[in-house]
């Protein structure tokens, strides 16, 4: 199998590339008053990334990284912002059942048909007494907010909300399975926005990474995440990490898991920091993209090739963000989708925002190409609070 490339390794790179944390800029006020909505927002991070509950958010806000922390500047303004915590390397369901948990507080549960076809322990941490959110029904909506991995993650949350398990409710006696499994609660959740996710999976992880590309530096950093994001084997299946969920095939089969849910509003930000060749194929822009992607991105720019399953990757899948492709980023294929419209904003359909100029950490604040989001994300909070 080729050697995979990952994201940001929390420890290694802040020790490489930063020696300190942006303080936040003073709040510029959103009336509140304004919004038809205002519920809480819940921000899922991606693969190898970090919450609120880890020691790491103290010293590096995973969601404002070189600007500072963005949620305490949203909570600032009027909204309600908590960030999760959920497994770096997990799967999605592995995830899903986490967020779960800090959500509810509750203990976490794995499933038993899950954690006995996956060889892992069924039950993990308790949230009962630290849970992310004082209460969550049909009247105390959220919204999920999930960047890279952290989309798979949410929409696999909503699925299971909404129709739950029955492979779950067929291998648990009632008295003693999750109610995340039982389904008949998605009016719990009002919008589900994803950010550089991998909808339906990146050719990163099908690109050759020992191919020369880029400096010594890049290819050392690449080297270091590379390491970083193959986890530690502890027992469990191969197929029950986030590398597995992420391959182009496996992404899609997840897709068709998961449905989009006719109360739930959606939205997609694609993003793009490389530059077409007259070629055709697609370089990184170094001044918008981070050193550790600049390799990747260059083989994703002109990488077609047939998948195990059939599936044809070919030149629309050349744009990309470093990590992911941005034809990727768009929504999962063969949901309902359109491009988004001001003021045309409907339920049970992905609203495809334009392709964001950044690379795949630009929407978390950068990290050596600091970039000021804050403007960014309240618009966006307000768009969905706008809503009924």
């Amino acid at each position: 199998m080729k050697k995979r490339i990952g994201i940001l390794s929390v420890v290694l790179s802040a020790i490489l590339l930063l020696s300190s944390c942006a303080k936040s800029e003073p709040a510029a006020k959103v009336n509140s008053a304004d919004f038809e909505t205002n519920y809480t927002f819940v921000f899922v991070h991606g693969l190898s990334g970090w919450g609120s509950y880890d020691k790491q958010n103290k010293f590096l806000k995973y969601w404002g990284m070189r600007t500072g922390d963005l949620l305490e500047y949203l909570n600032s303004n009027g909204f309600n912002c908590v960030s999760a915590s959920v497994a770096p390397h997990g799967s999605a369901w592995d995830r899903a059942c986490e967020l779960y948990a800090q959500l509810t507080g509750t203990v976490v549960d794995y499933g038993k048909e899950h954690s006995e076809r996956c060889k892992h322990e069924r039950f993990g941490t308790d949230y009962s007494k630290n849970p992310l959110i004082d209460k969550w029904d049909s009247e105390n909506k959220i919204n999920l907010i999930g960047h890279s991995f952290g989309g798979a993650t949410i929409r696999l949350l909503s699925e299971l909300m909404a129709n739950g398990s029955e492979e779950e409710q067929k291998a648990t006696e009632n008295s003693g399975i999750s109610e995340l499994f039982t389904g008949g609660k998605a009016d719990y959740i009002n919008s589900i926005t994803a950010l550089a996710s991998p909808h339906n999976g990146t050719t990163a992880y099908d690109v050759d990474a020992n191919e020369e590309v880029g400096s010594g530096f890049q290819n050392a950093l690449s080297s270091i995440m590379a390491k970083a994001n193959n986890p530690k084997a502890d027992g469990r299946e191969e197929f029950d990490f986030a590398n597995y969920d992420m391959f182009i095939d496996n992404a899609l089969e997840l897709n068709k898991k998961i449905e989009t849910l006719e109360n739930v509003y959606y939205f997609s930000y694609p993003c793009n920091s490389s530059i077409k060749n007259e070629d055709g194929t697609y370089y990184p822009d170094e001044s918008k993209t981070e050193a550790m992607f600049v390799k990747t991105s260059i083989l994703m720019g002109s990488l077609k090739e047939t998948t195990p399953e059939g599936f044809e990757v070919d030149e629309s899948w050349f744009m990309n963000d470093g990590l992911v492709n941005t034809v990727s980023a768009t929504a999962p294929f063969g949901a309902p989708q359109k491009e988004y419209e001001q003021g045309n904003v409907s339920r049970g359909e992905w609203n495809i925002m334009p392709i964001y100029d950044g690379d795949h950490m630009s929407l978390q604040g950068g990290f050596t190409k600091k970039n000021d989001v804050k403007e960014f994300y309240l618009k966006h909070l307000s768009l969905i609070n706008s809503l009924n």
